[in-house]
């Protein structure tokens, strides 16, 4: 399988269903990826204590990169095949902490797309609704 043949929505998707390997990035800072459409993405995500300050608290970098993972899916998901992308601007508000060992709902959506940029924003709740954190991405697109 070359991904090259792939539009984005159908790559991510392939992922998804476990037809092609998620990124190893996923193993680093566990998340998977539970719905994905045009436009759309929605992960689950967990901190664990691989991602702890020397506070003992979950580093913020965890929310980044779960945040840019949403973000820049939600992007690709918008690409023909061939096309790529790169985050260019990440900007992250961290609202409360992120817990450890929680299930965590983290959900990415289009807000503009172009020839050559796409806008996206993210965020990382509980399962209750209670928001933790909140970006908006800026990619490039190579097409």
């Amino acid at each position: 399988m070359n991904p090259n043949e792939f539009t984005g929505l159908q790559l991510l998707q392939a992922m998804a269903d476990g037809k092609l390997p998620e990124p190893s990035i996923t193993q680093t800072m566990p998340m998977s990826m539970v719905h994905i459409s045009e436009g759309s993405v929605r992960f689950t995500a967990q901190a664990d204590e691989r991602h702890l300050n020397p506070m003992g608290g979950v580093h913020g970098g965890f929310a980044a990169t779960v945040l840019d993972s949403v973000t820049a899916c939600a992007v690709h998901s918008m690409l023909e095949a061939g096309a790529s992308y790169a985050t260019v601007d990440l900007n992250v508000k961290m609202v409360k902490a992120i817990p450890k060992n929680t299930k965590l709902l983290a959900e990415g959506k289009i807000l503009h797309i172009s020839k050559s940029i796409g806008v996206s924003e993210g965020s990382i709740k509980l399962a209750n609704g209670t928001l933790l954190a909140h970006a908006t991405a800026t990619c490039v697109i190579r097409r």
